[in-house]
């Protein structure tokens, strides 16, 4: 009889964000398999048992999982954030379509998170309070030119674009190329929000206009949010300003 196979998210990293229905899973789970940082933040007991592997080993993962969980275990994938958004829950699926039938027959759950955009939109303001999109910029699974067309469509559609993966040791040059291209499609003041660490004890938002974006600040634990050419900042003096898309456009009915 096969086992119980849930796919969690840990939230950006603060304990206080991740979901009591994901913690509910941690504390009934036997094994608990992702990337080591992101195991680092459960508080497992000494009969779970913990099985790190590196970040980009997510479909050997997802058969590892699996396969236990055929053979009866109950078994937890962690992600951060939310597993469904650049995480492991796309990971499992494919695994579980190109892999063994046993697979297939696996109860398999996947429980929401929250992930990083939230948690940066959250710390600025209201940033997403119209439409958006999220796009990541790594190009090791899609090429760079695809990528280079979603942000121009994007941005010629009027979406507020939320980055992940945006820069990286092995990937030191696509967000400053992914700025460039923007400013050829968004006013110069357009607001970029870096925010990194988001709800964390380390967190560092900041936010610069489009024209002056600085892509040396952001490292793989940054999100950044662009505006769109609706974004306003509202300063507030003694206080962090808010930055906010407003929830009604020009010939909108309100």
């Amino acid at each position: 009889m096969s086992g119980r196979l849930f796919v969690i998210g840990t939230g950006p990293g603060n304990p206080e964000q991740m979901t009591p229905e994901a913690l509910a899973v941690v504390e009934a789970a036997t094994d608990f398999f992702g990337y080591g940082p992101y195991l680092d933040r459960l508080q497992l007991r000494s009969d779970q048992l913990r099985h790190a592997s590196d970040n980009r080993e997510e479909l050997d993962r997802a058969g590892a999982a699996l396969s236990m969980a055929a053979d009866g275990a109950n078994v937890c994938i962690v992600s951060g954030g939310d597993p469904g958004v650049f995480a492991m829950a796309a990971a499992v699926c494919e695994a579980m379509e190109n892999g063994p039938a046993a697979w297939r027959a696996v109860d398999l759950t996947v429980l929401p998170g929250v992930t990083a955009m939230l948690a940066v939109a959250a710390r600025a303001g209201a940033p997403l309070g119209h439409d958006f999109c999220a796009i990541s910029l790594s190009d090791n699974l899609k090429p760079w030119n695809v990528i280079e067309n979603r942000l121009e469509l994007a941005a010629r559609a009027g979406f507020v674009i939320a980055l992940y993966n945006p820069i990286s040791r092995a990937r030191p040059w696509q967000l400053g190329e992914a700025f460039k291209l923007l400013r050829h499609h968004l006013p110069a003041t357009t607001p970029v929000i870096f925010g990194r660490a988001a709800g964390r004890v380390n967190e560092h938002i900041a936010v610069q206009p489009l024209s002056q974006a600085d892509a040396s600040i952001a490292d793989m634990a940054t999100c950044i949010i662009i505006g769109s050419a609706e974004t306003r900042i509202v300063a507030r003096p003694g206080k962090p300003d808010l930055v906010y898309t407003p929830r009604f456009m020009a010939g909108g009915k309100r």
